[in-house]
């Protein structure tokens, strides 16, 4: 899955725009905009919708890579229950491993 900043910086190369010029566009500095990029920071809400109007992208698409929420929440779950933390740390450890894949895991997760 696609994260948030590597959508940006495509979505940014396909307009023809150096990262300098659309952080010019929408009012942010060139480290904060690479920060995006790389993963480092998230955008506040309002520069979200800026750069997506000068990417002339809806704003709805940028959102689907935006997993911040996701993670808070999976965060809390976890810290709320060791049980399900190990459990959850165990399936990532295998993962990494190549054990099974991101796919596996998730066929797991969903079934009943």
């Amino acid at each position: 899955m696609k994260a948030l900043g590597e959508f940006i910086r495509e979505k940014r190369e396909a307009a023809g725009l150096s990262l300098r010029e659309l952080a010019r566009r929408v009012e942010i500095t060139a480290p904060f905009l690479s920060d995006i990029e790389l993963g480092r920071r998230a955008p506040a809400e309002k520069n979200l919708s800026l750069i997506a109007k000068e990417l002339g992208i809806p704003l709805e698409e940028m959102q689907q890579y935006d997993h911040r929420d996701t993670v808070s929440d999976f965060k809390a779950i976890i810290e709320g229950n060791p049980d399900l933390a190990l459990a959850f740390r165990t399936q990532l450890k295998q993962v990494r491993s190549g054990s099974i894949s991101p796919e596996d895991l998730a066929t797991r997760l969903n079934s009943k």
